[in-house]
């Protein structure tokens, strides 16, 4: 394992001024101070504080994610790691970050210089700056909804989108429906990837016509339902999956003041079951992410990083949630 003193003799300083930038000091400049703990972190350097039994600090990033209400995606997924966490004796720091934050902060210099021990990481696109990073980190870290190929050190853990679209397009067909459209969420987004492909599979297996037209991408709020609903309803879809359930409520109004009724009309699909499903005109047929399990999940995976297991990937079964917004096909 490094040492403090072949860092120094690494960048040709005094043991001391690479301790005053591992420890935050003020009294050096801040490009130093990076310098040193890029250097640590290349070398394999962890500090005392990472090492001892007594600090357990995790750090749970989130980006294009609302978090701070029940009625949101994140809330849920954060509270289920921070209870399985707390029964660790860990502490869990969140941290909203930004693409600007992820080009002026490197990941591994971050984890180091703040003493945490692994990370949970949701929410991030796949151009992100810190993606890229994950490649080769060394520190344990678990991404939701994305993935890492062959670094030990990072897991992956999702809801099965194949399992969940399928069950979808099954509880459609059983009503009569072929002509299913998917309004998906926004493009370099691992999930909307996955749950596209899903789409595709599932219509194929059941020999249901589709093509390019029929799964638009668009963007996880309720607002991009107006940018596509039109088009599909002057196509004869008779049902529309969407990649979540904001942007199936947003399907619904755009519907309503189309003069279209749902579910006489046209059949629509969620995904997520956030609290707002079941308070919607009609309450909303979905796809449920158990999120609590999720975020125990999560921390699941990261203890076991920690504790040198290298976990890949973890799935969960999704459900489907039958409601008031799905119907047989109209003649």
């Amino acid at each position: 394992m490094a040492t403090i003193k072949d860092i120094a003799n690494r960048l040709g300083i005094s043991v001391s001024t690479v301790s005053k930038g591992l420890n935050g000091a003020s009294d050096i400049s801040e490009s130093l101070r990076q310098t040193v703990l890029d250097t640590a972190v290349e070398l394999g350097y962890t500090t005392k504080q990472m090492r001892g039994k007594a600090q357990k600090k995790l750090c749970l990033f989130v980006e294009n994610m609302e978090y701070q209400n029940p009625d949101q995606f994140g809330y849920d997924i954060i509270l289920g790691f921070r209870q399985s966490a707390s029964r660790e004796n860990f502490d869990v720091t969140v941290t909203p970050v930004t693409p600007l934050f992820q080009s002026t902060e490197k990941y591994d210099t971050y984890m180091l210089k703040h003493g945490y021990v692994g990370a949970f990481i949701i929410g991030f696109a796949l151009q992100d700056d810190w993606m890229t990073q994950f490649n080769t980190t060394n520190i344990p870290t678990v991404l939701l909804d994305n993935y890492i190929k062959k670094n030990p050190f990072v897991s992956s853990i999702g809801t099965d989108s194949s399992e969940g679209i399928d069950d979808a397009i099954v509880h459609l067909m059983t009503l009569g429906h072929k002509r299913i459209a998917l309004i998906n969420g926004s493009r370099n987004s691992m999930i909307s990837e996955q749950r596209r492909q899903a789409y595709i599979d599932s219509m194929t297996e059941h020999d249901l016509p589709f093509d390019e037209t029929t799964m638009p991408y668009g963007y996880y709020v309720a607002e991009a339902a107006k940018y596509h609903v039109g088009n599909l309803l002057s196509m004869g879809i008779t049902a529309i999956l969407c990649g979540n359930d904001l942007i199936a409520s947003g399907v619904i109004e755009e519907c309503t003041l189309r003069g279209f009724r749902v579910p006489e009309d046209i059949s629509v699909i969620g995904f997520d079951d956030l609290p707002i499903s079941a308070q919607l005109t009609p309450p909303l047929t979905t796809i449920r992410q158990d999120c609590i399990t999720l975020g125990k999940c999560g921390f699941f995976s990261l203890n076991s990083l920690i504790n040198h297991v290298p976990i890949s990937r973890t799935m969960l079964r999704p459900q489907l949630v039958v409601r008031k917004s799905t119907a047989p096909v109209a003649d």
